[in-house]
């Protein structure tokens, strides 16, 4: 699995987008039994401090050790370093799965594998994510040619998952069909400015380039 996030961790403990309200009302609507939760790709932790409102053990795992040093530390979360596709937790221990913006970056059988291992009988599994922003018709415009074109080249190649919503993954089990959510915020240019800077595509540029390609737009 790559590690794209370790570096400026806590840039997206500060500028990355949070899962809005209604989609964790949703879950708690759907998951019948709330003993124990895996977030699996935790990163700083945000989904799981949401879990942990809501399940009475949550683990949390992440293969960045700078990811989970911007986590904030609450009782009933257990976070640790390990790999989605290897763990050391017990056969059939949780009634929750999830994974935020961060599947793509999985080996999908392997993952499976170790999914189907740890979940309890009719435990669901939660696949996530946000695509691009959207702003204005004239700011879009600007972001999807950078997107596109000035930094294009430089993302992975399992980027492409993302794009697609996650329509065209891996999914060998039974589909629920689920309402479509929005994040909404009011930023500030700044804070703009800052959640592009953790696209790892402009990680990528610089460390080719050696120059910031967000100052040019």
């Amino acid at each position: 699995m790559k590690d794209n996030f370790s570096t400026q961790s806590d840039q997206y403990a500060k500028y990355r987008p949070v899962y809005p309200k209604e989609f964790y009302d949703y879950l708690d609507g759907i998951v019948k039994n709330k003993e124990t939760a895996w977030d699996c790709a935790t990163g700083n932790g945000q989904v799981a401090m949401e879990l942990a409102k809501r399940f009475r053990v949550v683990c949390a795992t992440d293969i960045s050790a700078a990811q989970l040093a911007q986590a904030q530390q609450l009782q009933g979360i257990c976070y640790s370093i390990q790999p989605a596709e290897k763990t050391n937790f017990p056969d059939d221990c949780f009634d929750l799965v999830t994974v935020a913006q961060a599947i793509h970056w999985f080996d999908f059988e392997k993952f499976y594998v170790e999914m189907k291992r740890t979940a309890k009988p009719n435990a669901m599994l939660v696949v996530m994510g946000y695509g691009k922003i959207e702003v204005t018709p004239e700011i879009d415009s600007i972001i999807n040619n950078f997107y596109k074109n000035t930094i294009g080249s430089y993302w992975d190649k399992e980027r492409k998952y993302i794009d697609e919503l996650y329509k065209t993954i891996p999914f060998p089990f039974e589909e629920i069909k689920t309402p479509s959510f929005f994040i909404t915020y009011n930023w500030t240019l700044d804070h703009f400015m800052g959640y592009l800077g953790t696209w790892s595509a402009v990680k990528y540029y610089i460390n080719a380039k050696g120059q910031n390609p967000l100052h040019l737009i």
